[in-house]
């Protein structure tokens, strides 16, 4: 909550940023991903106990300064609108080429459209219900190589109390020193019913579309590494 009330100041222009780097990469990354052929996939690796390498996978912790995650819908049958949730939390355990897990928290109250009446709306019963359902998460059980840098992920997808087992696309863009500290990207475009979470506001009369394009971006820094100030 504070970081939305805040987010005009500390991070200015950020939302306007954010839908045009999410249109770029949702087209690039989607388009991308089903025009690769997947190389000889591996076996589904569980993300519980499993060990990738002598001394496990790097532990990345979500930089919530530089992730997000947005949404798009119809609206009135033409448009497609997009908005945001600033506040993104949680860890990834990564090992290039071999293993991939992911534990997501998306703060329900961080949701911004540049609207302060849309986002009380989407806030609300009507949509999210970010007072009894504060958090959205996503807790994946196993992953598959299916080329380089590129995984499917299979997990726990959380939002209004409905959990569903989702399979997402997900896409190590780089790891980089850059900064002092290692830092990794990861990025995810997939689509869901949100009606099938209970956000079923406007489905019914086509006011709102119900299939919802998600863009997932996250950057991670490596625990242990330290970041120049």
């Amino acid at each position: 909550m504070n970081k939305v009330a805040s987010s005009s100041n500390s991070r200015p222009f950020s939302f306007f940023h954010a839908l045009v780097v999410a249109v770029a990469a949702s087209g690039i990354v989607s388009l991308g991903f089903s025009a690769q052929q997947p190389a000889k996939p591996t076996q589904v690796v569980p993300t519980q106990g499993a060990v990738a390498e002598k001394g496990g996978p790097a532990v990345f912790e979500i930089d919530d300064v530089h992730s997000m995650a947005l949404f798009r819908v119809q609206h009135l049958g033409a448009g497609r609108f997009w908005g945001l949730f600033n506040d993104v939390g949680g860890t990834v355990q990564y090992t290039p080429e071999k293993f991939l897990s992911m534990n997501i928290t998306i703060q329900t109250g961080s949701v911004e459209t540049h609207s302060e009446q849309l986002n009380r709306h989407l806030k609300s019963p009507d949509f999210f219900n970010a007072v009894e359902f504060p958090a959205m998460t996503f807790v994946s059980s196993g992953s598959k190589l299916l080329a380089s840098g590129r995984f499917e992920v299979v997990g726990d997808l959380t939002i209004r109390g409905v959990t569903k087992k989702v399979t997402v696309p997900v896409e190590c863009s780089a790891i980089s020193k850059m900064g002092g500290a290692t830092r990794a990207g990861f990025e995810a475009t997939f689509e869901l019913k949100r009606s099938d979470f209970g956000v079923s506001y406007g489905v019914e009369k086509k006011m709102i579309g119900d299939e919802t394009r998600v863009v997932v971006s996250l950057e991670g820094i490596e625990a242990g590494s330290v970041a120049k100030p």
